[in-house]
């Protein structure tokens, strides 16, 4: 278990008011962004491909850390280090984890933004 929450409020407080009425626009793209992230993960592991898959979890690491999601963001650096050793016996596991965890942080941005 982690210790790291699934949004950094404060973070996203920043966030909010350094983009104002763009800041909706920015939380909407993000989370379409992160489902067809996950559909990258899927298809790469699906194939067998360790260096996709490392680098969709690379690049989904860091649109979480961004948005103030630092508990996924966590979760996607372990399957990126598993990507790159080549382990993608443990894939699956990984990414009903990071499912799971993103479907909490698409509950917590809703209610973040007043949803």
């Amino acid at each position: 278990m982690t210790d790291k929450p699934h949004l950094d409020e404060e973070a996203l407080s920043e966030l909010r008011d350094v983009m104002e009425d763009e800041f909706e626009i920015l939380i909407e793209t993000y989370l379409k962004d992160s489902r067809e992230r996950i559909g990258s993960l899927r298809e790469a592991m699906t194939s067998g491909d360790a260096d996709a898959f490392a680098k969709a979890a690379h690049s989904f690491k860091g649109s979480c850390i961004n948005i103030g999601a630092p508990h996924l963001g966590e979760l996607c650096m372990k399957a990126e280090k598993a990507g790159k050793e080549g382990q993608l016996s443990a894939a699956p596991a990984m990414l009903d984890a990071i499912e799971a965890e993103f479907r909490n942080v698409a509950d917590k941005l809703g209610g973040f933004m007043g949803r």
